[in-house]
């Protein structure tokens, strides 16, 4: 008899022009093609790169909700769930909450199959080293997606294997956003140990770990560890670089370059959605998310988004529209989604050393990405400078990749900078389906 792998009912459902409609349920996953030697092993890794970058994780959704919540980007279209996230009116029922949260957790249980599989196989062609190598990938990959889930929805559930009825994970409850962050590193540790000090820029090795466990640090405010850990990415210059000008890790269909720690390749058959929702109808899009005015403005200032103005175009009089333009490969799709890359590195030590008090370290670090982008050195002095410095760094080199929504969260900023007080506005809400269907499932405060 097949054996059947379940997984949380929230995982809906795109039409194929991607309107929400109807959504139905997925809950159970099948495993007919199971993991029973190196080759089917292989498969299941290359599944669960996919569902890191499918449609509702970093192909399109997840990106999406921090674009609308940070403001740069606006919603242009007619429906109702993003125009409640641009409206930061959000409720427990919005569909794009919604196919996030069930995405990421499809992606945890690709990876949770990988762990209880891939140790019991007995194929003599399946390498330990190659083991360790699926393995630490899988502990990396659930690393990132809860880390995803902590930085958008606080503690959550974490589960930890596979769930092959509906009763094998019931009774765990909402595990605290520290808890959450310990298994994270645990996860993380587990990874470096395993994976190979190679380079590869679509699949974690063990420098990609290293790049996240930056970011990790970072957000739970362990400056030196932060500071550390960037600087292995960024000492390794063979390898790892500021690119000039800045339009050169994607300009001329650019893929891999040295620019990217980690990035999710795309094709003609898997497909990557921003394209879609970026570009205007005469480009093959759809152009429902576009550029604010403000960050329409700041891009052209050469004072401050200098050659970071390539990441947008306007369309042909009489329309005259603005649009994103760091995904628009022909055919649409081909786009990479790029998670990590080299100038965040670079940012996050600039903040860890100003933090620290090393305020000519963190200076060194900030000029290098704005040198980049042929804008001068900033003139930033105090500590407190630097540190808004950074912030506006950040607003103007990635607005349209997943950022500026949770770094503002992170700091604290986000009263000061998008006028939101309520704090129990800075989390997303459980989606209401997963509420319904599991009593141990508390939601957000607020919602």
């Amino acid at each position: 008899m097949k054996r059947i792998l379940y997984i949380l009912p929230i995982l809906l459902i795109f039409s194929s022009c991607k309107k929400f409609l109807d959504v139905q349920p997925q809950q159970q996953v099948d495993e007919s093609l199971a993991i029973t030697d190196a080759g089917s092993a292989g498969t299941a890794v290359n599944g669960m790169y996919n569902s890191l970058g499918a449609d509702n994780y970093y192909g399109s959704n997840f990106p999406a909700i921090s674009y609308l919540y940070g403001s740069d980007v606006v919603w242009t279209g007619s429906q109702a769930a993003p125009q409640e996230i641009s409206a930061h009116k959000t409720t427990a029922f919005n569909s794009y909450i919604g196919n996030a949260w069930g995405a990421i957790y499809k992606t945890i249980l690709s990876a949770n199959y990988i762990l209880e599989a891939v140790p019991k196989v007995t194929d003599p062609l399946f390498t330990t080293a190659t083991k360790n190598q699926y393995l630490g990938e899988a502990y990396a990959v659930r690393a990132l997606s809860y880390f995803d889930l902590a930085r958008g929805w606080g503690g959550v559930q974490l589960i930890l294997t596979p769930t092959h009825t509906p009763s094998d994970h019931a009774g765990i409850k909402r595990s605290s956003l520290a808890d959450t962050y310990a298994q994270i590193l645990k996860d993380l540790n587990a990874a470096e140990g395993l994976l190979p000090a190679t380079t590869n820029r679509n699949r974690f090795t063990q420098k990609t770990v290293w790049a996240l466990k930056a970011r990790f640090y970072l957000y739970n405010k362990q400056w030196d560890l932060a500071e550390q850990y960037a600087t292995k990415i960024i000492s390794d210059n063979a390898n790892y670089n500021l690119l000039k000008p800045y339009s050169a890790f994607f300009a001329n269909n650019a893929v891999a370059t040295s620019e990217s720690v980690f990035e999710i390749a795309y094709s003609t058959s898997f497909k990557n959605g921003h394209s879609v929702w970026f570009l205007p109808p005469a480009l093959g899009g759809r152009r429902e998310w576009a550029p604010s005015s403000t960050l329409v403005s700041l891009l052209n200032d050469p004072t401050i988004g200098g050659g970071r103005s390539a990441l947008i175009a306007q369309t042909a009089p009489p329309g005259n529209l603005w649009y994103g333009k760091l995904y628009y490969r022909n055919p649409l799709g081909t786009d990479p989604a790029y998670i990590i890359r080299v100038a965040e590195v670079y940012l996050v030590r600039a903040e860890a050393r100003a933090q620290q008090g090393n305020l000519s370290g963190a200076l060194q670090d900030l000029n290098a990405v704005r040198d980049r982008s042929g804008v001068a050195a900033t003139t930033a002095i105090t500590q407190a400078d630097i540190l808004l410095a950074i912030e506006a760094e950040r607003r103007v080199e990635f607005p349209f990749e997943t950022d500026r929504w949770f770094n503002l969260v992170r700091t604290n900023r986000v009263a000061a900078v998008l006028g939101i007080t309520d704090q129990t506005k800075y989390l997303f809400p459980i989606p209401a389906s997963e509420l319904l269907a599991d009593p141990d499932l508390t939601p957000n405060p607020g919602y």
